[in-house]
């Protein structure tokens, strides 16, 4: 009996070892580290953004370009110059830099030019001139106007006229005389008789196309030392003085009387101070480079041509044209 109770002690004995290297071995096993799903991290905060600033205010420029270089020729920034708080001064300001651009300051060229009209030579080969170029002013502020709201690019309106006549006019120009006026003068006064003969020259010959403008001072240039005129007497704030050019006035008063003949539209006339001998009172047109003028402008609706015959104390201009025109020109 007794041995039968030791042999159940020592079962009991080693079954209480037995367990105890197990929960050993158990305690001993790392235990696995559990992955953590994307869903169930944190999430990373974010440092808060800062408020965004409030946008400039967009700068409205307006710029004028030269439609033939493409070049800017001024920008206009209008705020700053008044246009949202006194458009009218804006406007007035805009009016006075677009006159000076057309017409030209003292310091400046304007953009304005007179037409520089063509001449047959003496071998029948034409001497081209230049044509007109005008700018127009009013229109050119309005552009500028119309884009001072959202700004952007406006091109300078320019102008630019040729000489109205065709090729094969030249050849037959000559052909008719529809309008004729002689003056006459003492040839043996040599400086006076000298600078008429040169400004008829300068005049003889000229092409005047339909709606072509012509100017004596443009067409004659200088009547200075340089060009070969001399001294002469002249009426000058109602005296007689001496002056270099002095005579040049009875060329222009004898085109005037002849092309007062046709139908042209005068552009600028002045008359002398004095009365002339060499033409009916106020039938005179007086001219000084740089100052008075003879302008007209060619609304006969044909080309013709000016003539002049300089002779020994006599000048004759004469206007002609083609005898296919002759019965179209008006008068």
């Amino acid at each position: 009996m007794a041995k039968q109770r030791w042999a159940i002690s020592l079962v009991l004995i080693w079954s209480l070892l037995a367990l105890t290297g197990c929960n050993e071995k158990a305690s001993t096993k790392k235990p696995e580290t559990e992955k953590v799903s994307e869903t169930q991290k944190q999430p990373v905060q974010k440092p808060e953004e800062q408020p965004k600033k409030e946008e400039e205010k967009k700068t409205v420029a307006v710029n004028v370009i030269d439609p033939n270089t493409k070049s800017i020729v001024r920008t206009f920034l209008p705020e700053e110059l008044g246009f949202g708080s006194n458009p009218d001064s804006y406007k007035q300001e805009l009016e006075k830099w677009a006159k000076d651009l057309a017409r030209g300051t003292d310091k400046t060229t304007g953009y304005d030019q007179r037409m520089v009209l063509d001449k047959i030579d003496a071998n029948g080969e034409i001497i081209k001139g230049k044509p007109q170029i005008i700018l127009d002013e009013a229109e050119l502020v309005n552009r500028v106007m119309n884009a001072s709201t959202n700004g952007g690019n406006v091109d300078l309106p320019i102008t630019v006229t040729a000489s109205g006549y065709q090729p094969e006019d030249p050849a037959h120009l000559n052909e008719v005389v529809v309008a004729s006026y002689t003056t006459y003068f003492n040839s043996g006064v040599t400086g006076r008789s000298k600078n008429i003969e040169l400004s008829a020259q300068a005049i003889n010959n000229i092409i005047v196309g339909t709606q072509d403008s012509f100017s004596f001072n443009t067409t004659v240039g200088p009547s200075d030392a340089a060009h070969g005129y001399q001294p002469a007497k002249e009426i000058v704030n109602k005296k007689m003085v001496m002056g270099i050019g002095g005579g040049i006035c009875q060329t222009s008063s004898t085109l005037f009387n002849a092309v007062d003949q046709v139908g042209v539209t005068y552009i600028e006339k002045h008359h002398h101070s004095l009365s002339v001998g060499y033409v009916p009172e106020g039938r005179d047109a007086t001219v000084s480079y740089g100052g008075p003028d003879f302008r007209f402008q060619n609304t006969t609706g044909v080309p013709f041509l000016i003539k002049t015959i300089y002779a020994n104390g006599k000048l004759t201009v004469e206007i002609r044209t083609s005898a296919a025109y002759q019965g179209q020109l008006k008068r």
